[in-house]
């Protein structure tokens, strides 16, 4: 009994990376001697010992005699049993560091027994929970390995209903930034004058942005054009590399993502930003082969079939809260259905971050 009990412990904390998404296989490395140990550990009997608990056992209460005698074994069978549960997948280092936790979980166990502690309501209402947690552990996975068949033949209709997506170009990039560095007047000026002041300065800007990219038609230089971008500008930092090396759409904000549809030698047109103003030319441009793309849209069709599944689990039945007990229901969305159940507060999402300059 305690030994299950402790399973169930054990799963929220030791899941092994189960949840996540499966990811491509690295090519094998050669044999070690912790492979070897391995090997042979997987060839020693069902029966054989692999965690033994000096003086830890079941005795009647009061009954210290036989302390001495006692002990507690797990066998190798058993211990199976446990890897099986929580995850076949485990590597030799965690195996260890899971017997070595398990082995510690079953000597308190056996102390909380002693005391009494694994009685009562307060014991039967967290097994409650913890079967509950479980049971939605199993869900969650028997989802994920429902959505890990995927047959070859979507996945190659998927690249080819998305090609645009698995392209990928070279492009040479010019940033001009949208604001200009302005000496501190000599004279103390009206908040009217500061804002003209600051709103000539943005529209010089703007008139350099469309010069460059007339200059950058006609075939000059990138690197030229974007310390020219920056001297204007008055920024002594250094500029941003001009080269934007194999990139893919998803890699750029959605307003730049038109770039893709130049041809190789053309030049954009001016593209705004919060912090500037972006001209890029296509250098050359290709569609990755689906060889290369595989796992990747695999990932995508396997995360998209188990975002259906969770989200038809969690439409089959909702939860009715009583406002009295409760209280009134905020403005906060009911948190998706997961693999665990909370033990804390959900934290509220935070603001989402600034955008940042080009790297």
């Amino acid at each position: 009994m305690l030994q299950r009990v402790l399973v169930g412990m054990l799963f929220g904390s030791l899941a092994w990376g189960q949840m996540a998404p499966a990811a491509p296989q690295p090519t094998p490395a050669a044999p070690t001697a912790l492979d070897a140990k391995s090997s042979e550990a997987s060839n020693l009997p069902p029966d054989t010992p692999v965690i033994t608990i000096q003086g830890i056992c079941d005795h009647p209460a009061g009954d210290k005699s036989a302390v001495a005698d006692c002990k507690i074994v797990v066998t190798k069978a058993e211990f199976d049993a446990i890897i099986r549960a929580i995850g076949s997948n485990m590597p030799a280092t965690a195996r260890r560091q899971l017997a070595a936790r398990y082995g510690s979980a079953l000597v308190m166990a056996q102390k909380a027994h002693e005391m009494g502690l694994d009685q009562g309501p307060k014991f039967e209402e967290m097994m409650k929970l913890k079967r509950l947690e479980i049971s939605m552990q199993l869900v969650t996975q028997a989802v994920q390995q429902k959505a890990s068949e995927v047959p070859d033949k979507d996945i190659e209709d998927y690249y080819n209903k998305n090609l645009a997506s698995y392209e990928e170009a070279t492009f040479e990039r010019l940033f001009i930034p949208r604001n200009k560095q302005l000496d501190t007047p000599k004279v103390k000026l009206t908040p009217a004058e500061n804002q003209k002041r600051q709103d000539d300065a943005t529209a010089e800007m703007k008139k350099e942005a469309d010069t460059l990219r007339a200059r950058a038609v006609a075939g000059e230089d990138f690197t030229k054009l974007q310390l020219e971008a920056y001297t204007f500008a008055g920024l002594k930092s250094t500029p941003p590399t001009q080269k934007l090396n194999k990139a893919r759409r998803n890699s750029l904000p959605p307003a730049q993502a038109s770039i893709f549809e130049l041809k190789a030698g053309e030049v954009s047109p001016v593209i705004t930003d919060m912090s500037g103003y972006f001209v890029y030319k296509l250098e050359d441009k290709d569609a990755l082969p689906l060889t290369q793309v595989h796992d990747e849209i695999f990932g995508t069709l396997k995360s998209e079939k188990v975002q259906e599944a969770m989200q038809a689990l969690q439409h089959s039945g909702t939860p009715e809260l009583n406002d009295g007990y409760f209280g009134p229901a905020d403005a906060t969305p009911a948190p998706p259905m997961s693999g665990h159940m909370p033990t804390s507060p959900l934290p509220r999402p935070g603001p989402k971050p600034p955008t940042l300059g080009p790297k």
